[in-house]
């Protein structure tokens, strides 16, 4: 049988057309998944602070996790099941004798399991206590994390007038974000200085408290001093949840927890640490959620994007001001000349 070309134009139009709609159909049976992919600013009982990314991969999910303190860490297994997020990460208790000696390390799994309600994300953590004598469990939320905009163009920021948060005399405008916590900030000639004591083998550790300024800001740039002992460390928390590492790192292959970092997120494009006990300069500008950072002149962070907030952030939102803190339950460090312009929106 003979078919004319504008009707076999015509069926092949429609068989395109099935086709297309069977694509289509297939496409949005898995968009349910995709709801899931992004970064998400997660928020823990108490308020802690939290950070979670899924990301598609060829044929499976992949993941990062950040949870309360410490690094960014890969996620052991991520799945979606039924419209269901599970995620898997292992964490590794250090078991110790007397005299604090380590005996072994076991890894302890740890799973988030929850989907989503509206635009929150509900999940139940569940896990084994330390001892491994019984189950914990605690419920976490999780909001999408708006796209990073493009890199702020800084020539054209405006700065308003120069705030003096530290006074060289007393602790006036900074308060211990621990009440609980021991107090090892002191001010003397000009600067101030955090000594926490040291541990004592044997003995139950003590908390020190870290310090942060009554003032909260959006952006700003800061500049500060600081001299690092041999083998300390501290961090500056810009807007209570972005930390720049301050470590004695000199001589050190670069890494993302050397000084001058985005702790665990962003590491120096090269050294420019000075050794340890020497007083070193910080310039940093922090803007629509990029980071530029300035150690002792050379720039070491140039404008870069931040995925999220950094282990001990004070909160999981990125987008409410936010103060200046100091870490103090770490190492000794000491630091002076701290003067914040904020930007003029």
């Amino acid at each position: 049988m003979f078919i004319s070309l504008p009707r076999l134009n015509l069926a092949v139009r429609n068989i395109l057309f099935v086709v297309a709609s069977f694509a289509a159909t297939s496409l949005r049976a898995g968009l349910p998944e995709e709801k899931y992919f992004g970064r998400w600013a997660l928020t823990l009982e108490g308020g802690r602070a939290g950070w979670l990314e899924i990301t598609p991969q060829k044929g499976w999910y992949d993941g990062s996790l950040l949870w309360v303190g410490g690094s960014v860490e890969p996620l052991e297994s991520v799945a979606i099941v039924e419209g269901e997020l599970i995620v898997t990460r292992l964490r590794t208790v250090t078991r110790k004798g007397p005299r604090d000696v380590v005996l072994r390390k076991q890894q302890i799994s740890e799973t988030l399991q929850g989907r989503l309600d509206g635009d929150v994300l509900k999940l139940t953590r569940s896990t084994q206590n330390n001892a491994g004598t019984a189950m914990e469990r605690e419920h976490v939320t999780g909001r999408l994390i708006p796209a990073l905009p493009p890199a702020p163009d800084l020539s054209q920021v405006r700065w308003g007038e120069s705030v003096n948060l530290f006074n060289g005399r007393d602790l006036s405008g900074w308060r211990l974000i621990e009440a609980k916590a021991e107090n090892g900030w002191s001010v003397s000639e000009g600067t101030l200085s955090n000594r926490p004591a040291a541990h004592v083998v044997g003995q139950k550790a003590r908390r020190f408290g870290n310090l942060r300024t009554e003032r909260e800001f959006e952006d700003f740039n800061l500049k500060a001093e600081v001299l690092v002992p041999a083998k300390s460390n501290s961090g500056i928390y810009l807007r209570g949840i972005y930390e720049i590492q301050i470590q004695d790192s000199y001589g050190r292959a670069l890494d993302s927890h050397n000084m001058g970092a985005l702790y665990s997120r962003i590491p120096p494009a090269v050294a420019a640490e000075k050794p340890a006990s020497e007083w070193q300069t910080l310039d940093i500008t922090l803007v629509e959620r990029h980071l530029t950072v300035v150690l002792n002149g050379v720039t070491i962070i140039a404008n870069q994007p931040i995925a999220g907030c950094t282990g001990g952030a004070l909160w999981a939102d990125e987008f409410r001001p936010g103060p200046i803190y100091l870490q103090g339950d770490h190492g000794a460090v000491t630091y002076r000349n701290l003067v914040l312009r904020p930007t003029i929106k």
